[in-house]
């Protein structure tokens, strides 16, 4: 039996889940690259674009052409970005769609962790981004305990539930960031950690807005009815001891970015 696969192929879900995190998070991390002006961009890994409206908002491009291996992802980005200039391919991270020195930037914003070989979609950024050119990232860390959903994950950890980890988990340590950063030759290798907070109305609002996608589905879709109440339980009484009522949870992202200089090709 194959193991179970991690999927984000609904937009609007996706939209709910983590698309508030995502804009919180990306505003940081582009005021922290704090690019030029009419730039090329590439955002791989785009999602249902909530990211690439950053970039459209915040960053004045030139061009903003996205990726995303999800037709689903890529509909309600073509939607919500209708007529806002980024152009939206499917396609896969480690096999771009695009020519060598294609882009001035390229960004990976929350996916790194989920494609199969993270060590080659660096090498793939870094092939279609001109000399000079700039490559970054950004990932909850999932390893140290800093995604949105953590309070979820530890009461399964509790209740010594495995979970299922995306492919390339590890890359959303900082340390390895670094060493895939400094194994593709990059250059001004630069690093930082993004906190967030966000509001719920109520734990149920949490739970509701957490568990439609990504990489809780898969574990509760193999939970025992009986250990999904014994879950939420153990949820409701970790988040709201004294009852209902307003939660604030935070998440904590690790960032890197890194120039494309001119010996770099000759180490991809």
């Amino acid at each position: 039996m194959s193991a179970p696969t991690i999927s984000f192929g609904d937009g609007a879900i996706y939209e709910r889940a983590v698309g508030a995190w995502s804009r919180k998070a990306g505003e940081i991390f582009l005021d922290w690259l704090s690019p030029a002006p009419a730039l090329r961009w590439l955002d791989v890994g785009c999602g249902n674009g909530a990211f690439t409206e950053e970039i459209l908002r915040r960053c004045a491009p030139s061009e903003v052409q996205a990726l995303d291996p999800s037709e689903g992802q890529l509909a309600y980005a073509r939607m919500r970005l209708r007529n806002a200039g980024a152009f939206f391919t499917q396609g896969s991270a480690i096999n771009l769609p695009f020519e060598d020195a294609r882009f001035d930037v390229a960004c990976m914003a929350l996916a790194i962790s989920f494609v199969p070989d993270a060590e080659r979609s660096v090498r793939e950024m870094v092939r279609v981004v001109r000399p000079g050119g700039t490559v970054a990232t950004y990932m909850w860390d999932q390893v140290g305990d800093g995604s949105p959903i953590e309070p979820i994950f530890i009461e399964l950890r509790g209740m010594g539930i495995e979970t299922t980890l995306p492919p390339s988990i590890q890359a959303s340590r900082m340390e390895t960031l670094q060493r895939l950063w400094a194994t593709a030759g990059l250059g001004d290798v630069r690093s930082r950690t993004i906190t967030v907070q966000r509001r719920f109305e109520s734990v149920q609002d949490f739970w509701e807005a957490s568990t439609g996608t990504g990489t809780i589905v898969p574990t509760l879709d193999r939970m025992a009815p009986g250990a999904r109440t014994e879950l939420t339980a153990r949820l409701f009484a970790r988040l709201a001891p004294s009852g209902g009522g307003p939660v604030t949870l935070c998440a904590r992202a690790n960032a890197i970015t890194g120039r494309k200089t001119a010996s770099t090709g000759d180490r991809i």
